[in-house]
């Protein structure tokens, strides 16, 4: 095994790779230390590199950590095929920001009850509306034949939810103090039914073509020219769709709730950045499907949002179109341990605590809530600081409130 380590002076940036001769088609390119990296992280992104139609090398991520056959913080082109694994199962899941008008000593009399009034209006965890949503805010399903259509009245209670997990709703305030609302949420159930279905069938086509890449990988494929390909690729990009239409309207029930205590209130235009999807781009001059899993798209002046665990900073960032990182960065913190661990090690009093003296309005009251507390989460200054070439920091947050999944 080769490890190499590239240092750009005027950058101040070292950035790690590694390639193993003989098994691993391309290296792979990290924006973090591979010594920190776990042993099943480092193995899922051996096994991407080691796929027959990867194009040029694999990015990692400076969140990067273990997931379901990829792990999270891969960027990964691919010639002519895609990987439903590497996109994952919360399809489209993403973020998105507004900037309102409100300022701290607005919002601090009334954020508690600000808070009650979202958890009224929006399910969290499992929950999903008791009736359906208005279809107009719907993306459109004229064109969908399979999962989707199978799906579609399901995914309309499921519009307008936070989800369960590492998904959040936070008020937040900037170095000016203005209040900003963040949302991170995807596709719901609806995501989840559109991926296990055709990495099934990539599964069953896989073993039917006596394929080449070992089923335990988890990493199986469908071709372009499949129709299953092209199916995927519509329902997919359906979910993308979906998952922002379900954060716009999480988003615009927040404004209203806003606008009943601050009728004077403004809000700034919404920005949003996905994750978890596959598109087809030129790199290298070559087009190639990047998949991007837990890893966001950074092009050159592209403003996005990389996010900090339950109690600590979120950024607001400008891409600068780093071609080694097929123009991307990182999602968030990255998890540093997995949940379980999380609820063994992590001590329930500390973590309050921590949430408590910042002031912060919190839902930590139980040790199964330590899954998503700041300490199973990576420092996100360090992840900010390995991904200094990959974006420019232009608003740094501050969490006020969070309501978790």
């Amino acid at each position: 095994m080769c490890k190499l380590s590239f240092y750009y002076p005027r950058r101040g940036i070292l950035m790690n790779a590694i390639y193993e001769k003989g098994t691993m088609k391309v290296p792979i390119k990290a924006w973090l230390s591979l010594d920190t990296l776990e042993e099943t992280a480092l193995e899922q992104a051996k096994n991407v590199a080691s796929l027959p139609f990867i194009f040029k090398h694999m990015a990692l991520m400076p969140d990067a950590h273990s997931g379901f056959g990829c792990s999270i913080g891969t960027v990964a082109a691919m010639k002519r095929v895609v990987v439903p694994a590497i996109v994952g199962v919360d399809i489209g899941c993403g973020m998105c920001a507004v900037q309102t008008s409100l300022t701290i000593h607005d919002i601090n009399p009334h954020l508690k009850t600000i808070m009650g009034e979202i958890r009224k209006f929006i399910p969290v965890g499992f929950k999903h509306h008791l009736g359906p949503q208005d279809p107009e805010l719907m993306p459109d399903a004229n064109n969908m034949k399979f999962v989707v259509a199978n799906e579609y009245q399901s995914a309309l209670r499921q519009l307008g939810t936070l989800g369960g997990g590492n998904h959040f709703i936070e008020i937040q305030k900037d170095s000016e103090g203005f209040i900003w609302i963040m949302i991170h949420s995807g596709s719901r159930n609806l995501g989840k039914k559109v991926a296990d279905f055709y990495n099934k069938q990539a599964v069953l086509l896989n073993e039917k073509w006596c394929s080449s890449v070992p089923k335990k990988w988890e990493l199986a494929f469908l071709p372009m020219d499949t129709d299953e390909y092209k199916n995927y690729m519509k329902e997919m990009q359906y979910c993308v769709d979906f998952a922002l239409a379900n954060r716009k309207l999480m988003l615009c029930v927040i404004q209203d709730i806003l606008i009943d205590v601050f009728p004077s209130v403004s809000f700034q235009p919404m920005i949003n950045i996905a994750h978890n999807y596959a598109k087809m781009e030129n790199h290298y001059g070559e087009n190639v499907l990047v998949h991007r899993k837990g890893a966001t798209f950074a092009g050159e002046g592209t403003i996005g949002i990389i996010p900090g665990s339950q109690g600590t900073k979120s950024y607001i960032v400008k891409g600068k179109g780093n071609k080694e990182s097929f123009l991307s960065c990182s999602h968030g913190a990255g998890r540093r341990m997995g949940r379980a661990q999380a609820t063994r090690e992590l001590n329930l009093e500390e973590e309050i605590k921590k949430l408590d003296d910042q002031g912060i309005v919190h839902g930590i009251r139980e040790v199964s809530d330590l899954d998503e507390a700041a300490g199973a989460y990576k420092p996100i200054d360090e992840v900010m600081r390995n991904q200094a070439d990959l974006v420019e920091i232009l608003v740094e947050l501050s969490p006020m409130a969070v309501i978790k999944g």
